[in-house]
């Protein structure tokens, strides 16, 4: 009679026979890894687009920041001593973040598309930073990521724009 380990391992063994066989057999053109297809293949153009190092360290930063706070917040809904009262404000302003994320990430693909500039936004309450990835700075074209900012809300907001290199 066959017990559990040898049923585990008569499996086993012919997977691996299986596969040794698929491998062995596969024509030898499957065979070429991707990096020596790239080097045969020359005439491909190839677009290389590199985000200022500044707008990675802020997003970086706002994503920890957003990610502790949420995790902090989780703590209290998961908690037995918290009220209920307690629970339903951290869940609100979970949802709260998650939909200011989901407001800025459009902003800035906005902005992307409208100006073709790389950014940064942070809201925070009423308060909209956008940092905008250009040498120059262009009054007129701040006054119209702020215009386009704004066209996402329905009420005022306080929005300021930076120019990074």
């Amino acid at each position: 009679m066959i017990n559990k380990k040898g049923v585990w391992f008569l499996t086993l063994f012919s997977l691996i026979l299986v596969l040794s066989v698929y491998y062995i057999t596969m024509p030898p053109e499957l065979l070429i890894t991707s990096s020596s297809k790239k080097d045969n293949e020359d005439s491909t153009p190839v677009a290389n687009i590199e985000e200022s190092s500044i707008l990675v360290a802020l997003r970086v930063e706002a994503d920890e920041a957003m990610e502790d706070e949420i995790t902090s917040l989780k703590k209290i809904i998961s908690s037995a001593d918290s009220s209920v009262e307690e629970k339903n404000e951290a869940f609100e302003k979970i949802k709260e973040l998650n939909a200011n994320r989901s407001i800025e990430e459009t902003i800035e693909e906005k902005i992307e598309s409208a100006y073709q500039l790389k950014s940064f936004v942070k809201i925070d309450g009423n308060n909209i930073e956008v940092i905008a990835h250009q040498e120059k700075h262009d009054n007129t074209l701040a006054n119209n990521i702020m215009r386009t900012v704004q066209k996402e809300f329905d009420t005022s907001k306080n929005i300021t724009v930076k120019f990074q290199k």
